[in-house]
């Protein structure tokens, strides 16, 4: 009989993977690797789509993805490590929601499944097969979860929010079509 069970396998599975993703792409944010475009060219894009400063955005983004995602990879600091991954994941699908649902037609699918993966994972924990576990869950404690996820909630709600009133302010006085 062995100390791991499935449930053990299952997350860390769950783990690797998605912290591989977020991991990736918070690599193209911040060194440019895999076809990203660094901390200019991502900055840039930032600024375009209403996160301002681009650069900061694009610093703050690449972290919480690179480092949210080679912990939850580890199965290290879980609770912090999904948090931060799952408010970048919900400042991508807040640019992406305008598209609709699914991915195909630019829409918030794919950013909403790696962050409810990540938020997932913070609540459930690492499993066995962890770092946590090795270092008896001193950084994975009960009260990290609320404390985590009620703070990446916040900072990511004034996030978004503050790219929506950039949004509004740049379309004011726009005339739309009227007739077609």
């Amino acid at each position: 009989m062995t100390c791991y069970d499935r449930r053990d396998l299952g997350l860390l599975l769950l783990r690797l993977g998605t912290g591989g993703v977020l991991a990736a792409h918070g690599a193209q944010k911040l060194f440019g690797w895999f076809g990203g475009g660094g901390i200019e060219g991502t900055g840039q894009f930032m600024d375009s789509i209403g996160y301002a400063p681009g650069k900061v955005s694009a610093t703050a983004a690449g972290v919480a993805e690179t480092g949210g995602g080679l912990l939850l990879a580890l199965g290290l600091a879980t609770p912090a490590a999904g948090a931060a991954a799952a408010g970048a994941m919900t400042g991508a699908s807040a640019v992406h929601a305008p598209n609709g649902f699914f991915n195909q037609e630019g829409g918030l699918e794919y950013a909403a499944s790696l962050g409810l993966t990540a938020a997932g994972l913070a609540v459930s924990g690492p499993g066995r097969l962890s770092l946590d576990h090795l270092l008896g869950h001193t950084v994975d404690r009960g009260w990290m979860v609320p404390a985590a996820l009620g703070v990446t909630a916040a900072v990511t709600a004034m996030a978004v929010g503050a790219r929506s009133r950039r949004l509004r302010k740049a379309r004011e006085g726009q005339q739309g079509t009227l007739f077609e």
